[in-house]
């Protein structure tokens, strides 16, 4: 792990207007928690503070304080959306021999089988280890990684005096199968035959819907059915006309 030294101003006064104008100096306000003591405010440097922070973010902050040295790690970093420099950082503080638990950044070596597809599902691991001597990285060797294998937690090799604070089963790395073009093309087949017949059905739907409408009976009935045409009347009911008198 890296060790910086950084000045540590002391704050004395608060609020959004004078953690503006720290930021308009080139510093940042940071406030230091820990070891059961009242939180500190400080200001440091935003250069270097930065500068220790990109490329660690469990970097060992040695703080040159008013009353002596203060070993301290970051907690948590407010950075500004649009620019990234830092706004605030929460600072916790720590003992040599002490240990702690963060988070450590993975880091994949080795290559994959040829047809398999690497999938990360984790990009960091939680470890407790010494303040002093906490890893900046912990390495996940993927060599030979095959479909359908996975890398847990539990599978990691820790540097020594480093222990898993995570659980074992939590999966790290996960060997997908790459598909071939024929599997591919197979797959687009058959989406577009399940498309075209469903797209067939719904025009068959609407063909007997409209075939339907079109031979349902009239419900009232026609004026000549109510009036009872059709009943045919035979010749021999049917009066005769009268013969004139000659």
């Amino acid at each position: 792990m890296s060790e910086v030294r950084i000045v540590a101003e002391p704050r004395t006064e608060f609020g959004k207007g004078h953690a503006r104008r720290i930021r308009a100096a080139h510093k940042v306000p940071v406030v230091l928690y820990g070891h059961g003591e009242e939180p500190r405010h400080f200001s440091l440097p935003g250069h270097e503070l930065m500068m220790a922070l990109r490329h660690d973010a469990n970097a060992l902050l040695t703080l040159e304080t008013e009353n002596g040295d203060q070993l301290a790690l970051a907690k948590s970093v407010v950075r500004d959306p649009l620019k990234g420099f830092l706004e605030h950082v929460d600072l916790v503080a720590v003992r040599r021999g002490e240990k702690v638990t963060v988070e450590v950044a993975i880091q994949l070596t080795g290559t994959a089988g040829s047809d398999t597809l690497v999938d990360q599902q984790t990009m960091t691991l939680t470890i407790e280890a010494e303040a002093t001597h906490l890893p900046d990285h912990v390495e996940v060797s993927i060599d030979g990684l095959q479909p359908g294998q996975k890398i847990v937690a539990g599978d990691v090799k820790l540097p020594s005096g480093t222990t898993l604070q995570q659980d074992p089963e939590h999966v790290i790395v996960q060997g997908l199968g790459v598909q071939t073009e024929e599997q591919l093309e197979a797959e687009l087949a058959a989406a577009e035959e399940e498309l075209g017949s469903g797209q067939a059905g719904a025009e068959a739907h609407e063909a007997e819907a409209a075939a339907a409408a079109g031979d349902s009976p009239d419900t009232e009935g026609s004026e000549s059915d109510k009036a009872g045409e059709g009943d045919a009347v035979g010749e021999t009911d049917a009066p005769k006309p009268e013969t004139p008198a000659e």
